[in-house]
């Protein structure tokens, strides 16, 4: 089965085909490093380490170009804020960001570009623009995009500039002449240090941050590549501006594929501060391993929305736990995957229809339930071989087993709440497994009429 995948731009499944023949020039928005990543971070850079894993098991040459954007009003402040440069802050929070999202098992990009390592690039673009009459200088300083000269703005969102006219979206702001017009290059203000201004013939400043990505990528990748990836909210109008300042300046297509990813939700709600849900990876890998997060992410497919809980990890670790389970004492061999085995062409069927992780998961389970009655050892092999393309299954499974064998309270509880649930629902089978689990990890259930008690053996 051919690689198929979900483009935004036509809002189509579409079979995929690079333009040069057996490579990929993919670019994906990353982080604006003012503060530590959060879960809404680590679901967007997980979906995207599942494409660059499965085009390369595909076999395809992937140049895969994840920014950094580490010039941006949120940065200013925190510095300001904490008394330290930006370039202090800026390094300290990429080495954060580096130390959460590799204990996710995500891969680092070929190319992690800085945005402020690439203004020359960005100033070069915007005079372009200002050449071609699709940007203007304001009275005040600012370099804006002319919205309304760029015929093809809106299609990837679906918006209509009429749609968006003055006095609907938003209100004409400062000098600009249109209120849809966006910032290209912002003039310094008196209050900001020197280190987030550039000189340029529009006088000192700094890149408004939709140019940036537009420069990076075509700096790296050249002005049309394949993919362009990030979360559904960058869609519009980051991304929609994106291909305005791309295509206005290059008269050429920007991008082939647009990919985008569902939102996170915790408890069914959308996570922010003000409601008290909010939390970083940090947080998160503070109560549980990195592995069981990352399967946890696998298990919904990449556009869904995706529902961040502790009981959904507390079943995603039960569930990971069964895997390292099957393979435990054996001596799995080392070996390709045989991608004509029926289970494996399975697994492929499932990456191939737009990456459908749950439905490549899947066929890990029931390559676990073959194991657990045969101690195959090729069987072994192949669930082993098929959870490294998703990054699962590669530690000891005496390591991980033990590793992740201390409960505290709290996870009990919420396992036993988990499992009280199942058993309302009468999905009895969830019920045992979750029984089974807790009894693997020395926690032993007794039910009575008064509830559920549990004694550690």
């Amino acid at each position: 089965m051919t690689l198929r995948i979900h483009n935004t731009l036509t809002r189509r499944t579409e079979v995929f085909e690079p333009i040069i023949p057996g490579e990929v020039r993919m670019y994906v928005c990353g982080m604006t490093i003012y503060d530590l990543c959060h879960m809404g971070h680590a679901r967007m850079m997980m979906a995207f380490d599942v494409v660059y894993r499965w085009l390369l098991a595909l076999g395809y040459r992937v140049t895969y170009v994840r920014n950094i954007t580490d010039i941006e009003d949120k940065i200013i402040k925190r510095a300001i804020e904490r008394g330290i440069t930006i370039r202090a802050l800026t390094d300290q929070m990429i080495e954060a960001m580096r130390r959460d999202i590799g204990a996710l098992g995500i891969l680092a990009p070929t190319h992690e570009p800085r945005a402020t390592e690439y203004v020359t690039q960005m100033l070069d673009l915007i005079g372009t623009l200002e050449n071609k009459g699709l940007a203007y200088q304001a009275a005040g300083g600012d370099v804006n995009f002319a919205v309304r000269k760029f015929p093809g703005y809106g299609k990837l969102s679906g918006k209509s500039v009429d749609e968006l006219r003055a006095g609907e979206r938003v209100a004409v702001l400062g000098d600009k002449l249109d209120p849809l017009d966006f910032v290209l290059w912002k003039a310094a203000k008196e209050d900001e240090p020197e280190d987030a201004q550039w000189p340029s013939r529009y006088g000192p400043g700094r890149p408004g941050w939709h140019i940036e990505c537009s420069a990076m990528s075509c700096a790296v990748l050249g002005e049309h590549f394949d993919i362009h990836g990030g979360g559904l909210d960058l869609q519009f109008p980051h991304h929609e501006n994106e291909i305005a300042q791309s295509e206005g300046a290059s008269g050429k297509p920007f991008v082939n594929v647009w990919l985008h990813n569902g939102f996170l939700n915790v408890d069914n709600e959308k996570m922010s501060k003000s409601l008290g849900n909010f939390f970083t990876i940090r947080d998160v890998l503070a109560r549980y391993d990195g592995e069981t997060l990352r399967f946890f992410m696998l298990r919904t497919h990449y556009r869904s929305p995706f529902n961040f809980s502790d009981g959904n990890l507390d079943d995603a670790r039960s569930a990971l736990r069964r895997l390292y389970t099957a393979l435990d004492g054996l001596g799995v061999p080392e070996q390709p995957v045989d991608w004509q085995q029926p289970q494996a062409a399975a697994f492929r069927d499932a990456m191939n229809d737009d990456f459908n992780t749950p439905l490549a998961v899947a066929v890990l389970f029931e390559l676990a339930g073959e194991l657990n009655r045969t101690r195959s050892l090729h069987t072994a092999a192949l669930l082993k071989g098929l959870g490294k393309v998703l990054g699962v299954l590669q530690l000891s499974p005496r390591t991980y087993l033990q590793a992740g064998s201390t409960l505290d309270e709290d996870q009990i509880q919420r396992q036993i709440e988990t499992r009280a649930a199942a058993k309302k629902a009468r999905d009895f089978a969830m019920a045992d497994r979750i029984r089974e689990d807790l009894a693997e990890q020395g926690v032993m259930l007794k039910d009575s009429a008064a509830g559920t008690t549990w004694v550690k053996a």
